[in-house]
């Protein structure tokens, strides 16, 4: 039986594919190249590689040379990388801090990122005691309870929190709204960016105790959050509120300086 071959891309598929082999026709050993040149790497008409030059350069994918006329990959292709840097940096970065964390506290410790609605934890190192509490890589939280929700919450503008609540994508109980800060939030989140710290005492379930607090990359932003998490019985009975609080703060401050924040 004669094996057949995938159809060819066609349309725009087909432009999207030849957009991406332009971009890949520069490398280490070419970052400038002219038309000409693009266009025996890639196996296209000059006319077409320069008009997808043009868009590329208006986008900031690309730079042109205006004395050569010659191109080099511009700035506006770390935007579209950054996401997934940040993701893959900021991992690499906390997880022996974290391994040291959980090791010191004997607690659960984990990182999150913030996904534009969501806290999601992308990287976590499990308490070793054989009652603990633990997510599963890829978990997500929305609740104003959670204290990873409400430290990425406390770093953004007011008018943009009440929209995500307001929206349902941020849930907020009858019982957050009695004692988890949400009867006067402004207030609440000031008091929780000016600590760099949010406590979950109790609030998400009863058994649950959770710290975090924000890791900063080189620009001073936050590029994730650290929470160290116990259950509520333990942290009563051993007196370790103080121990988790001086933990996560450390770790995040070492994991900061990894990512190159001076503060």
């Amino acid at each position: 039986m004669t094996e057949r071959s995938a159809p060819a891309p066609q349309g725009a598929a087909a432009s999207l594919l030849n957009g991406l082999n332009v971009l890949e026709a520069f490398t280490p050993a070419h970052p400038v190249l002219g038309v000409t040149e693009i266009s025996d790497r890639v196996g296209l008409h000059k006319s077409t590689v320069s008009r997808m030059l043009q868009g590329f350069a208006e986008a900031g994918y690309v730079q042109r040379d205006e004395t050569t006329g010659r191109y080099r990959l511009g700035l506006g292709l770390l935007g579209l990388a950054a996401p997934l840097l940040a993701d893959l940096d900021v991992r690499r970065a906390a997880l022996p801090h974290l391994e040291h964390l959980t090791e010191v506290t004997g607690e659960t410790s984990g990182l999150s990122l913030w996904n534009g609605t969501e806290a999601v934890v992308v990287e976590q190192v499990d308490s070793p005691h054989q009652v603990k509490h633990s997510a599963h890589i890829g978990t997500r939280y929305n609740r104003w309870a959670s204290s990873s929700v409400r430290l990425f919450l406390s770093s953004m503008d007011l008018d943009h929190v009440h929209s995500l609540v307001e929206s349902g994508h941020i849930i907020v109980s009858e019982q957050d709204r009695q004692d988890g800060g949400f009867d006067s939030p402004e207030e609440h989140l000031r008091q929780v960016q000016n600590d760099e710290l949010a406590i979950n005492d109790g609030q998400t379930t009863y058994e649950e105790f959770g710290v975090s607090t924000a890791i900063r990359d080189y620009r001073g932003r936050i590029a994730g959050c650290i929470t160290v998490s116990a259950p509520r019985s333990r942290v009563q009975h051993l007196k370790l509120k103080d121990l988790l609080i001086s933990s996560v703060r450390d770790t995040a401050k070492a994991v900061s300086a990894r990512l190159g924040d001076e503060a």
